[in-house]
């Protein structure tokens, strides 16, 4: 079993901000391969599904970016899962925007999602960084992560999810360097 959290803010004013692009890519992914209804568990939204052979829970954090851990721990925690086991979804501001890359571990980058999942579980888990892009200067990042993606982007953002969850088998059974060249040649298609 694996769990999948995606990163974002509960609440429709937040829904199309660069930060949720976690939890947009969880949205995608559960509807494309036809997940379970949604249960409020775990401080958060759970889904249950399969993605090729592999069972997968879909989470969503509803205790907002900064506190992500204690509902992603809570789910380990109970599943007895080990952190190999998890996957985060987030946004990347030192990616180019709509680009898709695969990691296991390092640090935190400034990301207080991420920050609080490695406080409550350590660094060793997989993370699938989606590109926001920088503004350009320090100064605007914070307007630029909370900021909505801009109509201009809407169809490569639509792009960019769709080949996340069509390629998701090779993510499920841990081929992060397929799952990454397949994401790639679909978005310049």
């Amino acid at each position: 079993m694996q769990l999948w959290t995606g990163l974002g803010n509960p609440g429709p004013q937040y829904a199309l901000h660069r930060h949720n692009v976690g939890f947009m890519a969880l949205d995608v992914i559960a509807d494309m391969h036809g997940f379970a209804p949604v249960q409020k568990k775990f401080q958060g939204w759970l889904q249950e599904g399969r993605i090729g052979g592999e069972r997968v829970l879909l989470l969503k954090p509803a205790t907002f970016m900064n506190e992500s851990g204690r509902s992603v721990a809570e789910a380990m925690r109970f599943y007895k899962l080990e952190p190999s086991a998890l996957t985060v979804f987030h946004d990347e501001l030192d990616l180019a925007a709509m680009k898709v890359k695969v990691k296991q571990g390092g640090g935190t980058a400034g990301h207080n999602g991420l920050r609080s999942i490695d406080r409550h579980l350590g660094p060793d888990f997989r993370r699938v960084r989606l590109g926001i892009g920088h503004p350009g200067h320090k100064d605007r990042v914070t307007g630029h992560v909370l900021g909505n993606y801009a109509k201009s982007e809407m169809d490569e953002l639509s792009d960019m999810l769709g080949a996340v969850s069509a390629e998701a088998p090779w993510l499920a059974g841990g081929d992060d360097v397929r799952f990454m060249n397949d994401v790639a040649l679909r978005q310049q298609e």
